[in-house]
């Protein structure tokens, strides 16, 4: 069976854009939450989260192709600078750079998790107010709205907000012809479509894949629908640094976020042919489903465990083999409860030994973005660096957990980065080193 390595790393979060600037603020202990900026959220409990560093999408495209950002929603925004700096990341020359691209497009393919894109209020709004009722003008008139509301809306407007725009986009910038989807489950998006990407190539279907995901919350909609379901912290908002604390007894929930990571996978053999810089290599993937409730995981942590578990034998590996572990880490208390019940489950007696790096302390829940946290598994494997749990300082129930305020030096062979979300999807990756 072919092996898969991962060649290119691409990231925008709310540390940086591109990959470096946000591992170098990572791995620097900076918090990428503060109040909110790209709208007015007075009216919210929860006025904290984490928006991505201003940046011209206009400057992460072919010139030829501009024009087609006008249809671009924020999710597939941050989808393309991600794609962008991955390409430029691994050496690959696609048809947005260069008339001879370094490889077939048609054995590429293209996998990118993506979440509810939220539509744009002011743009919504202005088309809603010409469909107001006669009776009553705080009431939407459907008769009204078929006849005059929808046609002040462009033609093309639906196509900003469909979530498989993201791969979409990606693969018509780069000439991405292999096989292609598009996974929404949330924040396991990410993961789940890292997954396929890996089977795909395993089965000699494609050769290379660009794979991850991206997703904006930071918008209105985004942060009334976490509200409605109680997963906000509303108590941090003179303190958005410390309002995610992942595994923490003062954990009060999380905060939304903005930001996605994608990886680019390669067929180890012509990865090596090419003389590219192999990151790692992917090892492993599972996933499970708990369907326990559709806010919270199951509380025994049994199905988290089993995607973990299932990674690992996938890789032929034990705990015990594991340097370092990106978990979930949502700084929700019955979800970290139930997170660490399956860590338990999973690990063992390695439980409270393996390095564990909580990345949504210093950047949020990035939901189907979370391909971010993913990278941060690989990054920390191939440099030999544990980015810190800022905010995660006395563990919940006096657990145990192998955890530091500083980043850590450390020799890591296997890193493994694991994510559950609303509905009970859970998914699980193993990385490992490829020694020279």
């Amino acid at each position: 069976m072919p092996r898969v390595v991962v060649t290119g790393i691409g990231i925008v979060s709310p540390l940086g854009v591109g990959a470096k600037a946000h591992w170098e603020a990572l791995c620097a202990g900076q918090t990428g939450i503060r109040r909110l900026a790209s709208f007015d959220p007075a009216g919210f409990p929860c006025q904290v989260g984490g928006e991505a560093p201003p940046f011209k999408i206009g400057d992460f495209v072919p010139k030829t192709y501009r024009k087609a950002t006008k249809v671009m929603a924020r999710d597939i925004e941050l989808a393309v600078v991600a794609a962008d700096d991955a390409f430029k990341d691994s050496g690959l020359q696609s048809q947005a750079y260069t008339e001879t691209p370094n490889f077939d497009g048609k054995r590429f393919g293209c996998n990118i998790g993506a979440g509810l894109v939220s539509a744009q209020l002011a743009e919504l709004g202005a088309a809603m107010t010409t469909a107001r009722s006669a009776g009553d003008a705080n009431q939407l008139d459907m008769a009204q709205w078929g006849r005059e509301g929808m046609t002040q809306l462009t033609p093309l407007w639906l196509l900003k907000y469909l979530p498989n725009m993201l791969s979409c986009h990606v693969t018509i910038i780069h000439q991405l012809k292999g096989p292609s989807n598009t996974i929404t489950c949330a924040d396991a998006s990410s993961h789940l479509a890292i997954g396929e990407a890996f089977r795909t190539i395993q089965r000699g279907k494609a050769d290379l894949a660009i794979c991850g995901g991206a997703e904006c919350k930071v918008n209105p909609m985004g942060l009334l629908r976490q509200t409605l379901v109680g997963r906000l912290n509303s108590s941090s908002n003179d303190d958005p640094a410390g309002a995610v604390r992942p595994f923490d007894v003062d954990a009060a929930g999380t905060a939304l976020g903005e930001g996605g990571g994608l990886l680019i996978l390669e067929e180890f053999e012509r990865a090596k042919k090419r003389g590219a810089k192999i990151y790692a290599e992917l090892v492993g993937f599972a996933a499970s489903q708990d369907s326990y409730k559709i806010t919270e995981p199951e509380p025994s942590g049994r199905s988290y465990a089993k995607a973990i578990t299932g990674a690992l034998e996938d890789a032929k590996l034990s705990p015990g083999d594991v340097g370092v572990l990106v978990p979930n880490g949502l700084g929700i208390a019955t979800h970290d409860r139930a997170e660490l019940a399956g860590i338990r489950l999973a690990f063992g007696e390695y439980a409270e030994k393996i390095p564990i790096s909580a990345m949504k302390g210093q950047i949020g829940s990035l939901a189907a973005g979370s391909g971010a946290e993913a990278a941060g598994a690989v990054l920390a494997l191939h440099s030999g660096r544990i980015p810190p749990a800022v905010n995660t300082r006395k563990i919940i129930d006096g657990a145990k957990l192998n955890v530091s305020g500083q980043t850590r030096e450390a020799k890591i062979d296997v890193a493994v980065t694991s994510v559950f979300s609303l509905g009970g999807q859970n998914a699980a990756l193993v990385f490992r080193k490829v020694e020279a």
